[in-house]
């Protein structure tokens, strides 16, 4: 799964996806502990090229009609997209990629007390190996709540995990290479199915991984000494 992640800066989303001001929409800076219901920068096309734009990492279908917003939608299930309603229309219409330049995983390193089954772990950072920036594959949405318009709110695609990530945890969002990316955001490509399932075979799985401060374990941290090399891993 993908629960904490670090953004990109400005600078690094300009130049790796080629953004000029008009294609720059209400900019965001640059965060190192990521958590959801946060607004985050999402890329997304139209036929006028691509976009970024700020979105809620949550997502709330167009269609979505509760008092209260859904719960635990900042990741969605890839090989679930195609059939599960909450992901079904955006998964055929309404994809964009998350950029980030890495994510958090913890890693369990001790059963404190194995009766309850409290443990401890030690968190970790998982970055792509040449550093530069990650395009989590990602559903967007735009939709009205009590009459009141949403802006933009997000999930980031999820998959097995594969490599060194797979130490950390059975799951990692799904990590698009570069000539991947105009066919999971063409918008001609309507099969859900289809689409994801290409960016599942053609995901990034060569990652580094290295232990960060468990302090990065609290939301509210933040800074860029949580993307450290932490000295003393349990």
């Amino acid at each position: 799964m993908c629960g904490r992640y670090v953004s990109s800066t400005q600078a690094e989303m300009e130049r790796y996806w080629e953004l000029t001001d008009v294609e720059i929409r209400s900019p965001l800076s640059q965060r190192f502990n990521v958590s959801p219901t946060m607004t985050v920068p999402v890329i997304y096309r139209t036929t006028e090229g691509l976009y970024l734009v700020p979105a809620r990492w949550g997502m709330v279908p167009f269609w979505w009609k509760g008092a209260k917003l859904p719960k635990h939608t900042f990741n969605a299930r890839s090989e679930e997209v195609a059939t599960n309603p909450m992901w079904r229309v955006a998964g055929s219409n309404s994809r964009c990629l998350v950029p980030a330049l890495g994510w958090y995983g913890w890693k369990e390193v001790e059963r404190i007390h194995p009766p309850t089954g409290e443990v401890r772990r030690q968190p970790y950072l998982i970055q792509r190996t040449d550093r530069e920036p990650i395009a989590f594959a990602g559903l967007m949405s735009r939709g009205n709540q009590d009459g009141d318009t949403l802006e933009f709110t997000c999930t980031i695609l999820t998959r097995d995990a594969a490599g060194d990530a797979s130490a950390i945890h059975e799951r990692m969002p799904i990590a698009l290479p570069k000539d991947a990316e105009a066919a999971w955001l063409d918008p001609g490509m309507t099969d859900a199915a289809g689409v994801v399932g290409f960016a599942r075979d053609n995901a990034i799985t060569d990652f580094t991984v290295h232990p960060v401060n468990p302090r990065v374990s609290h939301s509210n941290n933040e800074g860029e000494e949580l993307i450290e090399r932490f000295a003393n891993p349990a």
